[in-house]
């Protein structure tokens, strides 16, 4: 049983796991991110492959899941928004400390693909992950293969404006698609209504502490469950938009799959159903040409380790 092991690299935390050749997660292990020094967070990704390579001695490489712009070549991460990496050379780092090959990714490129090999994109060439999370995230699986763009950054279509002028986003620029579809949308819809309609948003404001600033995106979550008419139109808020970039990138991409992910995709149905009205209402051609699926992700949180695992294998 070929082994190896895939360390998901976020801004506030260093998860790891030892993965099988058949995506399970054979033991855990997690670290705080000193995100501020580049070499002790090189050392701590030392420190948790050196714990879990000490427990199973047949792990042959390891995959490393980055938060931020990996060269074509992965092996260089040159800008990590949360991260102090400025052109860091993490692979070879990283090998001179664990003595092992190592392969580098971005977060979602990892989680797109552990999606794709075993989770809810199985059986599709053609998969688009969408993690709506702070911002959003994506991965694509084209004809079976990762895709990773020409210099290595494909995928940002988190960043594609679409609201000329819109809201400031911390890219740099106004008006992005994560503004508007993503667990911080959601939030700003939340508390933009508990501000101007408090009296609609009394649920909101309770579970907020009486302040709209208060409101979080799992109290909107536990309000829609329980049928908050304030909570509820959020959410359609929040699928509107998720739809209608969906719909865009179908126009593009012609995909197979659409696999929602990040933290907001825990709503379940409470945005899944909504989406899926949304892409058809505004999908080019809608009713003469096949519909992609739309599926919540599988693996939530292990999707990155479990990718980065798999793709140090191959």
């Amino acid at each position: 049983m070929a082994l190896t092991i895939g360390v998901d690299v976020g801004g506030t935390k260093v998860a790891a796991g030892v993965v099988d050749d058949r995506g399970n997660i054979l033991e855990k292990v997690r670290r705080p991110t000193p995100s501020t020094n580049p070499k002790e967070t090189a050392d701590t990704i030392a420190e948790v492959v050196d714990l879990l390579k000490g427990k199973f001695e047949d792990v042959t490489a390891v995959g490393l899941g980055c938060a931020g712009f990996v060269d074509e070549t992965r092996s260089v991460v040159m800008f990590a928004p949360n991260l102090a990496w400025r052109d860091e050379p993490i692979k070879a780092i990283v090998e001179n400390l664990v003595g092992l090959p190592v392969v580098v990714e971005n977060d979602a490129n990892a989680t797109a693909w552990g999606e794709a090999r075993y989770g809810a994109g199985r059986g599709h060439d053609f998969m688009v992950l969408v993690a709506l999370g702070t911002g959003i995230g994506g991965g694509l699986v084209i004809d079976g293969e990762l895709y990773r763009g020409r210099f290595g950054v494909g995928a940002e279509y988190g960043h594609v404006r679409v609201v000329p002028d819109g809201r400031r986003c911390g890219c740099g620029n106004r008006g992005c698609w994560e503004q508007y579809a993503s667990g911080n949308a959601l939030v700003y819809e939340a508390r933009e209504l508990a501000r101007v309609s408090p009296a609609l948003a009394g649920r909101l404001l309770e579970l907020g502490g009486g302040r709209p600033e208060g409101i979080n995106g799992p109290q909107v979550t536990e309000a829609a469950r329980e049928g908050d008419a304030a909570a509820l139109e959020c959410f359609r808020t929040i699928a509107h938009w998720t739809g209608q970039g969906l719909a865009d990138l179908t126009a593009v991409l012609d995909p197979g799959c659409f696999v929602i992910g990040g933290g907001l995709s825990d709503a379940g149905d409470l945005l899944l159903e909504p989406v899926r009205q949304a892409f058809a209402n505004a999908l080019t051609g809608r009713g003469h040409r096949p519909l992609p699926e739309i599926r919540i992700a599988e693996l939530g949180s292990a999707a990155g380790i479990v990718g980065a695992a798999d793709l140090a294998r191959s």
